[in-house]
């Protein structure tokens, strides 16, 4: 039983890791999804492509080069998320055999800890960024909306409106 209660202290220590792994799991769903999301909204933007007007064509290139941009800064999030949850669980293999073999790995645990951290702020930047220019495109949108001429709806006409 001593071994046991031996052990407790070390698996006290690994939770930090493990809590931070879990947590970074979830930004990896929210990335994950946002990535194929931007995949999805390319695919149709290139579709519309070669039945538009050059106007409109001009349009859909440039929402393509935005799109194409975030792509590579979503893909870059989840690079740096699943290195930082690689790195975190190196730190727990770390604490472990520290523990275990009685090995001074002080220096060791504090570089995987912090390269965890770096990691999870370099994907938190890129997510942030992505967040932004995703809100710069809409604006374009928006803008480009409100050029055009306002159409009424088919049913406002005011032809037979029913019984």
């Amino acid at each position: 039983m001593e071994s046991l209660s031996s052990l407790l202290p070390i698996i006290q220590l690994a939770i930090t890791p493990v809590i931070l792994i879990s947590g970074m799991g979830a930004l990896m769903i929210t990335l994950t999804n946002r990535m194929a999301r931007i995949v999805d909204r390319t695919r149709d933007l290139a579709e519309k492509i070669p039945d538009s007007d050059p106007d409109e064509r001009q349009h859909l290139e440039d929402q393509l080069t935005i799109m194409w941009r975030r792509t590579l800064m979503i893909r870059r999030a989840v690079t740096t998320n699943g290195l930082s949850m690689l790195v975190s669980c190196l730190l727990i293999v770390a604490l472990f055999a520290a523990a275990m073999f009685d090995w001074n790995m002080r220096l060791v645990v504090l570089v995987l800890f912090a390269a965890s951290i770096a990691l999870l702020t370099a994907s938190l930047v890129d997510f942030l960024r992505d967040i932004f220019i995703s809100l710069h495109a809409l604006k374009l949108q928006v803008a480009r909306a409100r050029q055009k001429p306002a159409t009424r709806a088919p049913w406002a006409t005011g032809g037979n409106r029913g019984p």
